[in-house]
């Protein structure tokens, strides 16, 4: 079935948003009801109110109703929470730990959450002030605190990540990272990989871990709103219904900038209503019997298939943002108090004592057996191993799959059939071998698929990319495999990424390498570095699909871009740039198959050539990545290359041998990794290199190779190492301009001759 179709069938459905008179100066201390009759055994406990409302406001909801248990373990969980907070104060001002951020008063709407939610079967995408959810769902203060002293057990990154960025793989909490946002599309792309497994038969035999009423938790802070991953989340979780809980903790700062100016109007709740089928509520979040009332509602609307909950939880900040950061700078003396005399602690405290759930010794008792469970806890920490210095590129890529190894290598002697194709054919075609090999292959993008309205299938051609590359695939295996995504790269790359930790295959396209920026904080910061930030805990293996480079006689600058080295750079990242359409289709079979995230650069200029034409390769035809080729033999010099550059320095090498000089041509075809075994021999059997690119000659990719060429090889060079690439400026839309800027086989010739005569 189609998205549109889905779409269609759908009901529209609006939870009720309460306009409550809500501020950290506004909350009311809570008002005691009339005490129930004493009972000979603990009763169910009746909370009381808490947040006066507006007269035009809506009545309240039904409260919870909890046994004395439940109501001490709620407190439990929340003394638990703020005195972790306190300990890392404590062991911070004694040099013990290196930084601490704390959860303190969030953690009431936190208990709240956890208890409505199901760790290992829901899905968890917490920000920096959720500990006590994360208590709540299972995690011990024990493996808290190994995070904060950087310990090799630490289960949340193995001494790889500051303390509060929450990850467990046991109760399903992803890896949370320090960008504010960016976990917001990944937990879309997580609920939306349970969505695509009910739409596709064929995926749900290879689907693991999935439930059909799994709920997938999402918080953030009111300072997060202002990111637009933030409404691009927003905008797909409700246009697919998705089974998100979108938790916003607001505590009316982001560090040091108060809502009012974050937010036009100051209430984020009143911009997103025109959001369809959001459920949408907001609460006292110090509160946490009202909380649970909320987040039941919230969860019981996502368990059912209803679409996304929204929740505004109004919270308070009693400490400054951080270690780092000094309140008291910006918050004056009065509104600082207020929120102490609102502390969630406090309040709930005084419930309990006020309706007699438990006594005064009783709640000291419970406190301190809280305090002594926390400094055996801290000692254990500050006694466990810190990680050895060798373990520091561990999972930097897979241990597992080695996408360089002999096991991706089926190129010798691969029988090649059928009329000879182009790139785009020789792309094409493998696609479609690997999205019937693996069920798990989801191809998505702007503009890729057929017809989004798959009612008029029949009725056109069919898009397939803007370059045909993914031309019919829709067709072949439906609108559930193969879709079109909102015109926002940070979405396409954010949902990948939610959709590999789920074990789905994201093949995603970002339809012009010019616009891959808005999803830099995705790339750079998210799926480079999942696994290498969780010490192989998780990992998300997508594939981004990039058309890229000049000329095109009329790309102009903006169509025309090729900044190879900014992503070269990146660690974790596999960067892939074929010359000709039989390496295209064996190392993007290797992009599918390997088991890290991999940049697959398709050069726009070569995709329809006719000299790097072939006829196709067997299904299992792949390349190994870090493997070159020699694609022309030589002995007078050497030129490095890739790309575009590999034909124009062809055709300069056949233009030299005229003048009785003799060039090699080594095609790295991926430039991370890259073959330095294959560089080092040419340029030892002819002692003279060129390194030739497109990017721009400052800065770029080609200057890490001509350095350690001339560090490395020194001895074997009679000349120095010649770089030739583009000017450094930008690609024009004039075509004389556009041969200027670029390099041309005559510059390539002319640096041939020099070098060869130096």
């Amino acid at each position: 079935m189609s998205d549109t179709k889905v779409l269609r069938l759908v009901k529209k459905t609006e939870g009720e948003l309460p306009e409550k008179a809500f501020t950290a100066q506004a909350v009311a201390e809570p008002k005691p009801e009339p005490k129930p009759a004493r009972q000979p055994k603990p009763a169910p406990v009746t909370a009381i109110k808490s947040v006066p409302r507006r007269r035009d406001a809506k009545p309240p909801q039904q409260r919870p109703h909890l046994s004395r248990e439940e109501m001490l373990q709620i407190f439990r969980t929340m003394y638990l929470s703020r005195r972790l907070d306190d300990k890392e104060i404590q062991m911070k001002s004694q040099n013990r730990i290196f930084f601490q951020i704390s959860g303190a008063g969030h953690e009431a709407i936190l208990v709240a959450a956890g208890m409505c939610l199901k760790p290992g079967y829901d899905w968890f995408y917490p920000y920096y002030r959720d500990r006590a959810l994360c208590l709540q769902l299972g995690m011990t203060p024990l493996e808290m605190l190994l995070q904060s002293v950087g310990a090799e057990a630490d289960p949340n990154s193995h001494g790889r990540q500051m303390p509060s960025h929450w990850g467990h793989k046991k109760l399903n909490i992803v890896s949370q990272s320090s960008p504010t946002g960016t976990q917001l599309l990944q937990a879309v792309g997580c609920a939306e990989a349970g969505y695509r497994i009910k739409l596709a038969k064929e995926m749900k035999r290879r689907a693991k871990n999935f439930h059909d009423d799994e709920v997938i938790y999402v918080s953030f802070g009111d300072g997060a709103t202002s990111e637009g991953e933030f409404w691009e989340a927003l905008n797909t979780a409700c246009n697919l219904k998705l089974p998100i809980v979108f938790l916003l903790e607001d505590n009316g700062y982001a560090i040091s900038v108060p809502v009012e100016v974050q937010t036009a109007g100051g209430d984020v709740s009143k911009l997103i209503r025109g959001f369809p089928n959001l459920f949408r509520q907001q609460c006292d979040g110090t509160d946490p019997i009202e909380s649970l009332a909320v987040m039941r509602r919230a969860v019981d609307n996502c368990r059912k298939n209803r679409g996304p909950s929204f929740v505004h939880a109004k919270v308070i900040r009693p400490y400054s943002h951080s270690l780092s950061d000094d309140e008291k700078l910006y918050r004056p003396d009065e509104e600082r108090a207020s929120d102490a005399e609102h502390d969630p602690i406090k309040r709930f405290g005084a419930q309990l004592l006020q309706e007699k759930v438990i006594g005064r010794d009783e709640l000291q008792q419970l406190k301190d057996e809280i305090d002594r469970e926390l400094n055996e806890a801290g000692d254990k920490a500050l006694a466990s191993p810190q990680p050895a210095p060798k373990t520091a590129t561990q999972f930097v890529y897979s241990p597992d799959v080695d996408s360089t190894s002999k096991q991706f290598d089926s190129e010798d002697g691969a029988e090649l059939n059928g009329n000879p194709g182009t790139i785009v054919d020789l792309i094409n075609r493998c696609l479609h071998t690997e999205m019937k090999r693996d069920p798990r292959i989801v191809v998505f993008g702007e503009d890729i698929a057929d017809c989004s309205r798959e009612e008029f299938l029949d009725q056109v051609k069919g898009k397939g990319g803007v370059f045909k590359v993914t031309a019919n695939l829709q067709r072949e295996f439906g609108s559930a495999r193969v879709f079109n995504t909102p015109l926002a790269e940070a979405n396409i790359v954010g949902r990948a990424i939610g959709m590999a930790t789920r074990g789905l295959k994201p093949v995603a396209e970002i339809q012009f390498f010019d616009y891959i920026w808005p999803a830099m904080h995705q790339i750079r910061n998210e799926l480079a570095l999942l696994r290498w930030r969780s010490g192989n805990e998780w990992k998300c293996p997508v594939v981004l699909r990039v058309p890229i480079g000049g000329y095109l006689k009329g790309g102009a600058i903006y169509h025309s871009q090729s900044g190879v080295s900014l992503f070269t750079q990146i660690p974790g990242l596999r960067v892939v740039y074929p010359s000709n359409a039989l390496d295209a289709n064996g190392l993007l079979r290797t992009s599918i198959r390997c088991d890290d995230p991999v940049m697959f650069l398709e050069h726009k200029h070569l995709y329809r050539q006719t000299y790097n034409k072939s006829p196709y390769p067997p299904d299992d035809f792949m390349i190994p990545f870090g493997k070159a080729k020699v694609v022309r033999e030589g002995t007078d010099l050497s030129i490095i290359t890739y790309g575009a550059l590999v034909q124009r320095s062809l055709v300069a090498a056949r233009q030299a041998e005229q003048q009785g000089i003799s060039v090699e041509i080594v095609d790295l075809r991926t430039v991370s990794p890259y073959d330095w075994n294959a560089i080092a021999g040419s340029v030892q059997k002819t002692s003279r290199v060129i390194v030739a690119h497109e990017d721009s000659l400052s800065w770029g990719y080609g200057a890490e190779i001509a350095a350690r060429i001339s560090s490395e090889l020194f001895e074997h060079l009679d000349a120095p190492v010649r770089r030739v690439g583009a000017l450094d400026t930008f690609v024009a839309y004039a075509p004389q301009l556009e041969d200027a800027i670029l390099p041309q086989v005559a510059d390539v010739l002319r640096a041939i001759t020099e070098l060869h005569s130096y």
